[in-house]
This record gives structure tokens, C-alpha cells and sequence, in this order.
């Protein structure tokens, strides 16, 4: 019997094709606009998990200065921090997995009668294990290197592109302000973080290079830290401040003069702001199926009237209410269904052309679509409740006489 009803209400269909399909397009917009959202959603997390994660494992960044309220930078006016407190992180928590002192200054490299404005960052063989960041080409820096403060570097990607284009630079001679260093290296590309900063424009120098040669002083202006494990990670965070507050003699009714940045928790707080717009804006696209719905009903309505006699002669010649009640039901829930599979085929296309043009993974989310199918499908049902009691409850003489 459901078969047979089943095909009685696509030959309905069939037969108001113009109609069907512009009942259906509310729904067809909200399914698709749903899907869309929140694929694109889940395109963005991944994106974010994986920025981070190339920023490094289980890293944490100690900077001095306080965040501002409401975010903006730091507050300036904070002190440095200096060699001895990186091997106090070292020597004295056990949570540690490395712990490598940065110093940062912008500088103009020349190689030819190329240049290109980047940062260089002094630091030893720790930067690279603290960042998971391997040289792909050439070696780390010697021991003798990072004793004496030699005259040799690392190139990020975009630094050797820029200066270097398709040739082979290590062994050759690049200059950093006014002095040349050998290039020793080239780090393996990342790429954008998720803050949009190229993370490939850099060199990396020995620290004792950078502080006798660029800076003029042994102050260290950051300090990655990477814990031993990914579940260490917030006790760590705890002995760190414990422990520069000491070093730094901040009194305990005073607030810190320093922060330990977590990834982690900043990966969590972009991951959930990205949910709570895609719910929100999910939210405002599944107004279209309401109002889909609203034309289901209205549709099915016309239809009920359109077929008055058809209904009184079924139920005359023995239908039972239950079964013209049902096939209303089905009529209306196979149009919203098909809606539904419209909407879906709409919103995953969309959704895969939209990613590529953002540069974010296309994730496909088997849960959302199976769901949003279902949705149409009962939407149609609800609202197609109210046309096919009324259908049943005709009395069948009235539906006789009806013209």
C-alpha cells in the first residue's frame, strides 16, 4: 500500500511540476544555505588546528608585558627578559621539553642586486625543536656557531625565494644590514598562520650573533617553550608563571608584568567563536525551511481542493480516512524530502567551491546532511498534517456534490 502511494504522489507531483518546484524552494534554500554554513565551518577548525599546530606542538609563548584588555597588543614598558631566566625554565621545571630564547629585529637582507624587508630572529638549535620546524636543506647551527656568535644563518622559504629565486644559496653570502652571513640552511615551508602573517619570512641567526651584531645588547624579547606532553601543556603554563614571578620579583598582590601565551587555548576560543556564527547564521538559513514548510501547506491545501471529488470517491467506494490522511502525508513529505536532496546536492557544491576560493579544507560532514534530509522530510510532514486531516475528515456525499 505505501508503495502504491508512493508513486501516486510523485505521478502528483509530476503532474504540477512548475508548482512543485516553487514550493519547494524554501526549502531547497534553507537546506542548502544550512549545509554550506556549517561545512564551511568545519573548514575554518581545521584550518585553525592545523595553523596551530604548525606553529608548534604543545607550545607555549612567554612574552614581557601584560595583553590589553579587549586584546590590541601588549602594554609596553615591560623589561626584557634575559639568558639566565631561559635556563632557569630549563634546569627547574621538569615539564619542559625545550625552551628557546628569541630575539627579534627587522633588518633589510641583500643578496646581489636583490632585497627584501624581514625579521631576524636570534636564538640557538631549540627554536627549531620548540616551532617543529625542521631545516629541510643544509643543518642547524654548530656548537662553535652559537658559542661565538658566528656570522651564519637560516632562511625561511619566503626570504629565500625572494632573494635567491630557483638557485641553491647555501654556502653563499647574504647581508643583514651592513654585515654578511653565510647561509647555512633553508627552514621548511609553513605558510600563513591563522593570522595571516607569512610565517616563512624570517632568518634565524645564532642569539650571541644577533645580540653582538644587530641588537648591541643580551636581552631576549620572547621565549617558546614546548612541554613534554600535550596533557602537561596547563601545568606547565602554572610553574611558568610561578616561576617568573619569582625571577622577576612580582610582589604577590601585583599582577604580572609578563604572559604565557597558549596556542591551545587560543586554538579553543577561535574554534568556538567559529561555531557560535556558523550556529547563528545556520540558525537564520533554517527560517527558509519554515517558510518552505509554510508553502507545503499551502500547496497541499489547493491540492485538497483541487481533488475534492477524487477524495469523495475513494472514501465512498471504501477508502478509510486513515489511509487518504496518510497519502497526503506521503505526498507532502516526499516533495519536502526531494527538496531536501536538492538543497543538499546545492549547499555540498557550494560549499567545495566556497573552500577552494578561501583556501580552507573541505569537510565533509555526513551527520549534518543526513540530518538536514531527515529535517525536509518531517518538515513536510508537519506541515502537510493539517491539509491531509482535512482531507480525510470530508464527508464523502458533500465531496460528491463539490464542482
Amino acid at each position: 500500500m505505501l508503495w502504491n502511494m508512493l508513486m501516486l504522489a510523485l505521478r502528483e507531483i509530476r503532474r504540477n511540476i512548475l508548482r512543485s518546484g516553487l514550493t519547494i524552494l524554501g526549502i531547497v534554500i534553507g537546506v542548502a544555505a544550512v549545509i554550506t554554513m556549517v561545512t564551511l565551518g568545519g573548514g575554518a577548525t581545521e584550518r585553525v588546528k592545523g595553523d596551530i599546530g604548525k606553529l608548534g606542538f604543545n607550545l607555549l609563548i612567554v612574552v614581557p608585558g601584560v595583553e590589553r584588555k579587549g586584546g590590541g597588543g601588549l602594554i609596553p614598558g615591560a623589561e626584557p627578559f634575559e639568558m639566565a631566566d631561559v635556563e632557569a625554565i630549563r634546569e627547574q621545571i621538569p615539564l619542559v621539553d625545550a625552551a628557546a630564547p628569541v630575539s627579534v629585529h627587522p633588518v633589510l637582507a641583500v643578496a646581489g642586486n636583490r632585497n627584501w624587508q624581514t625579521v631576524a630572529q636570534g636564538s640557538d638549535n631549540a627554536f627549531f625543536r620548540t616551532r617543529n620546524w625542521p631545516v629541510k636543506q643544509g643543518r642547524q647551527f654548530t656548537p662553535n656557531e652559537l658559542r661565538g656568535g658566528k656570522a651564519v644563518c637560516i632562511l625561511g622559504e619566503t626570504v629565500r625565494r625572494e632573494l635567491c629565486g630557483p638557485r641553491d644559496p647555501i654556502g653563499e653570502k647574504i647581508r643583514l644590514g651592513r654585515l654578511s652571513y653565510e647561509v647555512v640552511g633553508i627552514l621548511e615551508a609553513k605558510g600563513q598562520s591563522f593570522t595571516g602573517e607569512d610565517q616563512d619570512d624570517l632568518v634565524v641567526l645564532p642569539l650571541r650573533t644577533v645580540q653582538r651584531r644587530v641588537s648591541g645588547n643580551r636581552k631576549v624579547s620572547l621565549i617558546y617553550v614546548s612541554a613534554v606532553s600535550d596533557a602537561a601543556t596547563p601545568r606547565l603554563k602554572d610553574s611558568l608563571n610561578r616561576l617568573m614571578r619569582e625571577r622577576r620579583r612580582v610582589p604577590a598582590d601585583a599582577d604580572e608584568d609578563f604572559s604565557v601565551r597558549d596556542l591551545k587555548e587560543i586554538s579553543e576560543l577561535i574554534q568556538q567563536t567559529t561555531g557560535v556564527l556558523t550556529a547563528f547564521v545556520s540558525a537564520i538559513a533554517a527560517v527558509s525551511l519554515l517558510v518552505g514548510g509554510i508553502g507545503i501547506m499551502n500547496t497541499t491545501l489547493v491540492t485538497v481542493t483541487e481533488r475534492t471529488r477524487e477524495i469523495g470517491t475513494r472514501l465512498a467506494i471504501g477508502a478509510l480516512e486513515r489511509e487518504v490522511l496518510l497519502q497526503f502525508l506521503v505526498e507532502a513529505a516526499v516533495l519536502s524530502a526531494f527538496g531536501g536532496c536538492v538543497g543538499i546536492i546545492l549547499g555540498l557544491a557550494s560549499a567545495a567551491a566556497i573552500a577552494d576560493w578561501m583556501e580552507i579544507p573541505y569537510t565533509f560532514n555526513l551527520t549534518i546532511v543526513i540530518g538536514a534530509f531527515v529535517f525536509s522530510a518531517l518538515v513536510g510532514v508537519v506541515f502537510g498534517c493539517y491539509p491531509a486531516m482535512k482531507a480525510a475528515r470530508l464527508n464523502p456525499i458533500d465531496a460528491l456534490r463539490h464542482e
